[in-house]
This record gives structure tokens, C-alpha cells and sequence, in this order.
């Protein structure tokens, strides 16, 4: 099966906001075959350019995992809609994860950055 993994971000015409993403994805994008990061809104690549492109490639099946915290109305109704259309233009399987924001494992690496600047603070 050729799926693809896409990291989906909200995206942002501040290219210092979308480097920052893009940061934070890298070590997924080097581990993890066929995934690419995508943007919502706002920001290139889009949804629709990494679906087209994997569709070019013979990819079938997309997973979606939200970069986002919670699940507000963008993963609730917007990014579900975008999806469902992609899904049905391409005639391929699109699939929406849980945002990053509700794994646990997120609440800890909060605590290891927190608790590294309080102890960088400290020997300052």
C-alpha cells in the first residue's frame, strides 16, 4: 500500500510562522516514508497540492495528523469538509487523526521545556 502521512498545520502568510512548523516536522519527515507537511489555509503547500502530487505518485490512502492543540471548529467541520471533498475529487481514502494536542506524550515534552527554562533561568 502507498499511503501517505500528511502534517497538517493551520498555515500563515508569516513566513517566520511557517518555518517554525516546518522545523517541528522535520525529524517526522526524515523518520517517517511518505510524509509530507501541509497547510490548511494560507500557506504553500496545501492540502490540495500534496494530495495532486501523491495522486501523480500512486498514493491511495492519506492520514492526517492536525498539528494543532484541540480540536476547535477548524477540526471539527472545516478540515473534515476539506478532506471529504479531496477524498471524493481524487478518489482516494482520506482519513483525520486526533490533534497532537490531545496525546499525552505533548503534556510531557510541555513539562521538559518548561522545567529546562526554569533551570536555565536559574543558572543565569
Amino acid at each position: 500500500m502507498n499511503s501517505r502521512i500528511i502534517l497538517l498545520a493551520h498555515g500563515s502568510s508569516d513566513k517566520h510562522w511557517c518555518d517554525t512548523f516546518e522545523k517541528l516536522a522535520a525529524p517526522t519527515l526524515e523518520a517517517v516514508a511518505n510524509s509530507r507537511i501541509a497547510y490548511m489555509e494560507l500557506a504553500e503547500p496545501s492540502l490540495e497540492t500534496i494530495v495532486t502530487e501523491g495522486v501523480a505518485e500512486g498514493a491511495r490512502d492519506y492520514v492526517v495528523v492536525p498539528l494543532f492543540l484541540a480540536a476547535g471548529r477548524h477540526l471539527r467541520k472545516d478540515v473534515p469538509a476539506m478532506l471529504a471533498d479531496l477524498g471524493k475529487r481524487h478518489g482516494v481514502e482520506m482519513q483525520l487523526a486526533p490533534p497532537v494536542g490531545e496525546n499525552p506524550l505533548l503534556g510531557q515534552v510541555i513539562k521538559e521545556v518548561v522545567t529546562q527554562q526554569l533551570e536555565e533561568t536559574a543558572d543565569g
